[in-house]
Order: C-alpha cells, then structure tokens, then sequence
C-alpha cells in the first residue's frame, strides 16, 4: 500500500496544476470531451495532421525498423523519446539506465524487473519492443512436434503406398505392349527395377532393354553374356595382380594388390544378378509381344508384387500378409522340428509371433519346442526367466511335438485352432519392432536436437538427418550435405531463394522444420506471433477472464492460454488459424470482444481488410483500433500464409500501438493546456479497460482525481489509509461499470459537468445545444442546474 501512496503523491501536482489551469481558462469540460469524444477517430487524425506529430510520427515509423540493439535505441533521442511519451513516460525518458533494465526483462519471467515494478506502464513499454522475447533456436516445441508427427505419418503412409503401387502395376501392366511403354512409364518401371533390387537411377534404357528381351535358357543371351563377361573381367584383373604382384605383397593383406584383389573378389561375389528381371517377362528380342500374350503371366506378377513388398525398408502390412499366408499353406507339411530351424522364413515368423528377441538360438527354439510340459524339470518350465518364461510355456504349447522332435502317428505340427492363434499373434507383432526402432530414434531425437548450435551440427548428425529426411520423404534421395545446407540455410521468405529454386515442395518442408540463418547460426522460428504478442495475447486473455471472476476462472483462464500458446505455433495459415473456432474466441476475448456478436468470416474480413482504404471493412467497424491491435499481431502476408516480420523490434501491432498512444498522448495534452477536466476525462476513458480493482484507481492520482470529483469524494479523504479509501471507492462505484461503455461515458459526463461546477466554469444553454449533450445521458436543463450550484441557487 506504500507502493500506490508514492505513485499516488508523485503525480498529485501534476493534476493541481491542472486543475488551477482549467479554472483560468474556464472553458466547458463538457463540451470539449464531447465535441472530441463523439468523433475519436476524427480528433485523433487532426491530431495526426499537425505538423511536429506528422514528422515526429514519420520519423519514428521510417527508423524503428533499422534498431537492433537496446543502445541503438536509446541513442535515438528521437525515436526513444517518442516511445516514452507514448507510453505516458515522458517524465522519465532521462533515466536512461532504468528503462534499459526493464527493455532487458523476460516478461516471461513473473520475477522479471519489468514484472515487479507495481506501474504496469513499464511492463506495457517492455512488451512493445522485443529485445528479449525472440528466443533463437534450432527448432521451436512445434516444429518439432510437426517434423515427428511427419515422420510417424511417413511410417504410416508406407504400408499404404506399397499397396497402391502394387494395385497401379497390376492394373497398368496389361496394357503394356512393348518394353518402350513400360520404360517411359516411371512408375512401372521403378517398381519392376525396385522389386528385383536395382537403383532406378542407374539403369540405363539399352541395359534394360537387353535385360528383358533376353531369353534365359540361351546361354549367348544378354542377360547371360553380360553377367558373365562382367565376372570374367574381373577374374582377369585379379589374374593379372597375382601374376606382376611380388609374393611378399599377395601375403601381406595390407598392400595395395592384396585390397584391390579382395574388391575385386567381392564385386564377383556381389554382382548383380539380372536374370530373375528377365525370367518376369515375355517380351521377344525386338521388344515387343508376340500376338495373344501379355508382358507378364499371373505367376510372374505375383512373384513381382512378392518381391517389391519384400524390398522395402520395412515390414509393410502387405509383406505381413503375405508372411501369413506363406506360414499358413507351408506349416502344415512339417513333420519335425527341423524343417522350422532349417527355414528361416518360418522360424521368423514363430519367433516374432510370440515376442521372443532377435537374438534368439536354432538350439534355444529346438529346446522350446520339444519341451514335455508335464515335465516340470523340461526346457519350456525352467528357462526363460522372468521375462521369457511364461511365452516359452505358451509357445511350447502352441506345438505337437515329441521330446524327439518329432510328430506322433496322425499328429500336425499345429492344429487349425494353434496356427489361428500364432498367426493373430505375427498380425498382431510383426511390426514391433520397427515401432521399437522408430521410438528409439524419436527419443534421440529429442535429446540430440537440443545440442545442435548450427547447421553443420545438424548435418553432422546422422539420427536426426535420418529422421528429418524421412519425415519430408527425402531420405532416398542421396543428397549431399552441400546441397542440404544450402537448403536449410535459405531464406524462406525471398521467392527467389535457393530452396525455391528446386521446384520441390519435400525440400520447402524441411527448411521450414528448422530455424537457420544464412549464415548457418541458429535463428528465430517464423511463427504467425511473434513470441510477444503470444505472451500479450495469453496474459490479456487471462486478465479479461478473471479480472471479476474467481480464483477457479484464473485458473481456468490460464489453462486455455497455455492450450493457445502452444497451439499458435502450429498454425501456417490464416485459414489455420480461423478454422479453430476455440482459437478464434481465445483472441476476441483478449482483445475485449464478445465472441457470441463475431463471426468467424467477419474476423476474416478484417485480416483481408487493407488497413490504408479508409472504407475498407476494418477501418469503418467502430471497434477499428482493437482490430486492427489483432490483426496486427499476426504475421500473415496477403495471401494468408506465413510471412516474417519485417519490423525489427517491434511488431506490427507494436508499432501501431505506439503511434496510437502517441496521438492519444498528445491530444490528451493539448486539451489539458486549455483545460485540465477535458484531459483528465480523456486518460480515463483510455485507461478505465485497465483498471481491475479499487486499488488500480488509488495507485493513479489522476484516475482518482476523476472519482473523487465524480462521487464528491472530499480531498481529505485522500490522506485516509489506503483500505479505507478503497473500501469508500468500492461503496459508491462498481469498478466493473468502468468496463461497459455506455455506463464509463455517463460516468465521465457526470465527472464533466461536476469538475465545470467544481472549479466555477459557466456553461451556456446555447453551447449546451450546440454541443448536442443531450445525447451523453445528461440533459442540457440538468447540467445548466448544475452550473449554478456555484452561484447557490
């Protein structure tokens, strides 16, 4: 209460001079607040016409864009000392040293400088520029929400894409008559070339050609000639070494002919073999068909879809499939336990069907499935541990088998009911794995991101390169780390930018998930708010939903604005942003609309509206200046996608906030040189959507003042302790009438026509009509009444 005495004091002159003022002048309080509040968007414009605020104004808007630091900004005498006034700081613009302390502060932080300071005019100065709310990062919670939420839907879109690949090449395939059809079309031709091993990309159109016009039972074919003219080349290499290489060399594993012979070795072994790409279609040495065939055969195309689903990186729902019918058509021809062990197809299948480890021993699933479970002491009942136990149990009983690991006369290895269950069991694992790997990858991920400190670290990286390029779909593209930089280092907001350059929507994605600036260093997330107008927008919303509320509405309001905060990170568009109705009444609430009287195509209306027509929609709504404060906010370009800010410190709402205030702040003054009243009148009703309790209109004695004049508050009332003023205030006002407009303007021409009859100011009845008061909810006969009060009559 020490704290709203001193404010309270330190500005007292102020208003008693004021007030000696208004007194000489006697002027009408009335009529000036009303020839000026009837039209506020008028007054405030002639205001704007002057010509020192014209060029004060102009100079301040051209040059606040070019400040990058706290000293730029106070060494601009210009442009601080228009900010200071704005902000009804003037008195304090030489305390230079002070109101660097609060530009320094973290709004974010309740313990702040700026958040301490009892005078929330300090905090609003702080939270008009932003030399401390843009945090530099590599990634904000968003994007990286957003590039894991890609890289899940990747996973996901896989098993969906194989199938629709397979369905296009069974359907299209028919239709295909010669090898040049089948080449020219790049989605058959990938999934052929795919589905038998080989990179599109280094196939040639004559190699493959040769390839699928080549018999394979003619030993002087292509396909057959090729492969071994190519080992024989090699063989001769290696022939060649060993005949000039010095026998010391061929021993020592380290020297060059002995690498180069072990290379040459290793490509004989690994050469690629063509002739199953050959065996799968029917094409003669010409390339075409012959009349009645079609380029492949029922079987052909079944082997073909088995071995595309098979080369993805991955286990698809369609390899599961066919793993299943697989398990199902072969199981019930085993006869022991040895033709399990002695394929690995339905080995895999078992063991990942239970849930056992990759590790897993022939000797281990041997001893499993030949256990006698009577037998307490058996395999199945002893080993296993805690964790494997109980599965060893089930899956010896999911089998026949004699200790001998054989079957019994008339016996199967399983019955129906038993594949039934094992197969339900590989549908319903045979991906967890992959999902294992996939939440391994994600953790690290997170981890690994949060020591990136450039974009050389990031590339540097294979698990988060892995994960961002599969996210976007490029992980199959081989880029270099040359060309990736010079993607995530492109500025997304020049259409001319590198990024732009390669016509690819995938590379676009990835510069987005990350925040890097051309030089490689970490940089501010382009957001549709900047951090500061998330932070004001939150703590506005908080305070228009609790100001008269309870501790439980605080408490809900802060909930919905952590739901907001993080939710506008993720939005791109204005379309996003819109298409959330929970969003949209999170901003007119904190901007002091009623959401029940805004539609959401009429808040678009206002982001479309151009802000320089003077009959656009935003700038003929009476509420223009609460529009365009959220319009402002946000940082969407024309065509309602994601633009960055342009304004340097300041946002667009910032800046047009401060020149708002600026005009408000020097109309206000000018009418107080001819009379005090009309000043004091016009602060109140620009700062009364402020004021939340009593103790707000104590801490500012020119609030105050017009109370105490309204409600004929005696000044010695002043000296009284603080919570007895407070309780005197909160008997004769309901401090939320301030809040309603039409009970604020009869509050304030009451407090007009009390301060003329105050300090002796005549008011003539034809000035009354002129003025039109009767419209003010005070008619011209009451107040003429009330002027001659001070006469006595």
């Amino acid at each position: 209460m020490a704290a709203l005495r001193g404010i309270a004091s330190f500005r007292m002159a102020s208003v008693r001079q004021f007030q000696a003022i208004g007194r000489a002048a006697m002027v009408s309080t009335f009529i000036d607040y009303n020839l000026i509040t009837r039209d506020m968007k008028t007054s405030l414009q002639r205001t704007s016409q002057q010509v020192q605020v014209a060029r004060e104004t102009e100079y301040y808007k051209a040059n606040i864009g070019k400040v990058t630091s706290i000293d730029e900004f106070l060494d601009d005498y210009r442009l601080y000392a228009y900010a200071m006034k704005a902000h009804g700081l003037e008195d304090m613009t030489y305390a230079k040293a002070f109101m660097r302390k609060v530009m320094e502060s973290d709004l974010s932080d309740d313990s702040s400088y700026a958040n301490m300071l009892t005078d929330e005019r300090y905090r609003n100065f702080a939270m008009a520029f932003s030399f401390s709310q843009s945090t530099e990062v590599v990634q904000s919670d968003a994007q990286e929400d957003s590039l894991i939420g890609l890289y899940t839907q990747s996973i996901a879109n896989q098993s969906e894409a194989v199938e629709e690949d397979t369905r296009y090449f069974n359907a299209a395939i028919d239709r295909v008559t010669t090898v040049d059809q089948l080449w020219q079309n790049d989605k058959l031709k990938n999934y052929v070339l795919t589905a038998f091993g080989f990179d599109p990309r280094y196939v040639s159109y004559q190699h493959f050609k040769d390839v699928v016009t080549s018999d394979v039972s003619d030993p002087n074919s292509y396909v057959n000639t090729a492969a071994a003219s190519y080992k024989q080349s090699l063989q001769d290499k290696i022939a060649n070494i060993q005949a000039t290489a010095t026998p010391a060399d061929l021993a020592d594993t380290s020297s060059t002919a002995s690498k180069l012979i072990a290379q040459y070795q290793a490509a004989i072994t690994n050469a690629p073999d063509y002739t199953p790409l050959a065996a799968a279609f029917n094409f003669q040495d010409d390339g075409t068909l012959a009349a009645g065939d079609l380029p492949m055969s029922d079987m052909q195309k079944a082997s073909t879809n088995e071995a595309y689903v098979f080369q993805q990186p991955r286990l698809s729902s369609s390899a599961a499939q066919l793993n299943k019918l697989y398990y199902d058509s072969t199981i019930g021809s085993v006869t022991k336990v040895d033709d399990i062990l002695d394929n690995s197809r339905l080995f895999a299948y078992i063991r990942i069907a239970y849930g056992l480890p990759s590790s897993m021993l022939n000797s281990t699933m041997e001893n499993i499935l030949t256990s006698d479970l009577s037998n307490p002491a058996s395999y199945a009942n002893t080993q296993g541990g805690t964790e494997y136990n109980a599965i060893y149990k089930e899956l010896a009983a999911a089998f026949n088998f004699q200790t001998d690991g054989t079957l019994a006369a008339g016996d199967t290895a399983q019955t129906a009911e038993q594949t039934a269950t094992t197969s339900a069991y590989w549908i319903d694992r045979y991906d967890d794995a992959d999902e294992a790997t996939d939440a391994a990858l994600i953790s690290s991920y997170k981890t690994l991101i949060g020591v990136v400190s450039d974009v050389d670290d990031l590339l540097a990286d294979n698990k988060i390169m892995s994960l961002a390029l599969t996210a976007v779909g490029l992980q199959d593209e081989g880029d270099t780390s040359r060309k990736l930089k010079k993607v995530l280092t492109s500025d997304l907001t020049d259409p001319n930018s590198y990024v732009y350059t390669l016509k690819d929507d995938r590379y676009v994605q990835l510069a987005k998930a990350f925040n890097f600036n051309a030089d490689g260093t970490l940089g501010v997330p382009m957001l549709a708010q900047a951090e500061s107008e998330i932070l004001n927008t939150a703590k506005s919303y908080v305070i228009e939903k609790s100001r008269f509320g309870t501790e439980e509405d605080k408490t809900k309001a802060t909930e919905e604005s952590q739901y907001y905060s993080a939710e506008v990170e993720k939005v791109k568009t204005l379309d996003g942003l819109l298409s959330n109705r929970r969003l949209v009444d999170f901003i007119l609430v904190a901007a002091g609309l009623d959401p029940e009287t805004v539609t959401t195509d009429y808040l678009r209306q206002m982001f479309e509206s151009d802000f320089s027509d003077p009959n656009s929609a935003i700038n003929t709504d009476p509420n223009t200046t609460l529009y365009k404060e959220i319009v402002s906010s946000y940082n969407f370009d024309a065509e309602g996608n994601l633009a960055r800010p342009t304004q340097g410190i300041q946002t667009k709402r910032g800046l047009l906030e401060t020149e708002d205030l600026y005009l408000n702040q020097t109309l206000e003054e000018e009418k107080g040189e001819d009379n005090a009243g009309v000043r004091l009148a016009l602060y109140f009703r620009r700062m009364a959507s402020g004021v939340n309790t009593a103790y707000d209109l104590l801490a500012d004695s020119a609030l105050l003042q017009v109370i105490q004049t309204t409600f004929s508050i005696p000044e010695e009332m002043s000296s009284a302790d603080v919570d007895v003023q407070y309780a005197y205030i909160n008997r004769v006002l309901d401090v939320e009438d301030l809040h309603d407009p039409e009970k604020l303007e009869k509050l304030l021409v009451r407090f007009t026509a009390l301060y003329d009859v105050e300090n002796n100011v005549d008011v003539s009845g034809a000035e009354l009509i002129l003025s039109g008061s009767g419209s003010n909810g005070i008619s011209a006969d009451t107040l003429l009444s009330l002027s001659q009060l001070r006469l006595g009559g």
